[in-house]
């Protein structure tokens, strides 16, 4: 069938309207990414060869002193579990009740993950996580629209599995609206344990490097979004610890183990190093500032906004 010249015309404006008015709709809309990065110790991200990161910490604030531990409670063990738990909840293991790996006495219902707290104020706001190390997935994530979770072992394990969860998740970033999303890194930690956390270690400074290419990966497929332009990114990351020798319990008194990275980057993060003390509970409390999420007393968050514009 012809089409006259009338109909391509009307149809070409229909176009560019409904074009508009996605790019109408998307103005100002915030995101979030929060990217965790186990058992990275810190003067090996400054010495290892990181372009996607170092774009990031230009772009934002940070600080390489941040602590996994509050000046109100240390009696948790230096380790993933409760690092990840206060990572994830911005809350101290006093509160969230998880001390070791083992994840007994948590109280995860009463301080929950980030995503529950975004969807009591925003039910419609989709989320998504994408972890490896399995008790993350198993015991903290709730409320995650998209969820997607590997039992990864071994450092070969963690390589394989953090590449697969980069495949899922760019897809995810770019081709969905999810205003939350969580993505996991084991490798780096795995390959600690197996060849020692220092910068003198090649496969560990590898894996990190091979995180780095991950999180550039990430970038491209935001940057990709066809109304990227119009939305207000805010990248995190950080890590649950950091590392000494082939290990990290009991670190409360190593610098090495007890300061991690925490990086706030994006259009609305302040574009300096921390002059304060930060610590890993404040990373919830930002992601939630960002997103327009109003902090109830009642949740009782530890942590609090920074590296926001305006937040410091």
């Amino acid at each position: 069938m012809r089409v006259s010249r009338y109909q391509s015309i009307l149809c070409t404006v229909c176009l560019l309207v409904f074009a508009s008015s996605l790019l109408r709709a998307a103005e100002g809309r915030k995101y979030v990414l929060a990217i965790g990065i186990d058992g990275l110790r810190t003067d090996a991200l400054d010495a290892a060869k990181t372009p996607n990161i170092d774009a990031l910490k230009k772009n934002g604030s940070y600080s390489n002193t941040c602590k996994i531990q509050g000046t109100r409670y240390q009696k948790s063990d230096t380790i993933s579990g409760p690092g990840w738990t206060s990572y994830l909840t911005g809350v101290w293991a006093d509160k969230h009740g998880v001390h070791d790996n083992e994840f007994g006495g948590r109280r995860i219902n009463r301080y929950p993950h980030f995503f529950n707290l975004l969807k009591q104020q925003y039910p419609d706001y989709k989320t998504a996580s994408f972890i490896d190390w399995y008790p993350i997935d198993k015991f903290i994530v709730s409320k995650a629209d998209i969820r997607v979770g590997f039992e990864a072992h071994g450092s070969d394990g963690y390589t394989l599995f953090d590449q697969h969860l980069a495949d899922r998740a760019v897809k995810v970033l770019a081709e969905q609206d999810v205003r939350a999303t969580m993505v996991y890194f084991g490798a780096t930690d795995e390959n600690g344990h197996r060849f020692g956390f220092h910068p003198s270690v090649p496969q560990y400074m590898s894996a990190v490097e091979k995180v780095d290419q991950h999180v550039g990966r990430l970038m491209e497929a935001i940057k990709s979004r066809p109304t990227y332009q119009q939305e207000d990114w805010l990248i995190l990351i950080s890590s649950d610890h950091g590392g000494e020798g082939k290990g990290h319990g009991s670190g409360h008194q190593i610098p090495n183990i007890h300061n991690i990275y925490l990086i706030v980057s994006g259009a609305s993060a302040a574009k300096n190093e921390f002059n304060q003390q930060v610590y890993l509970v404040d990373l919830v409390a930002t992601a939630l500032k960002h997103l327009d999420v109003q902090a109830k007393p009642e949740w009782q968050l530890d942590g609090k906004p920074v590296g926001l514009l305006g937040a410091q």
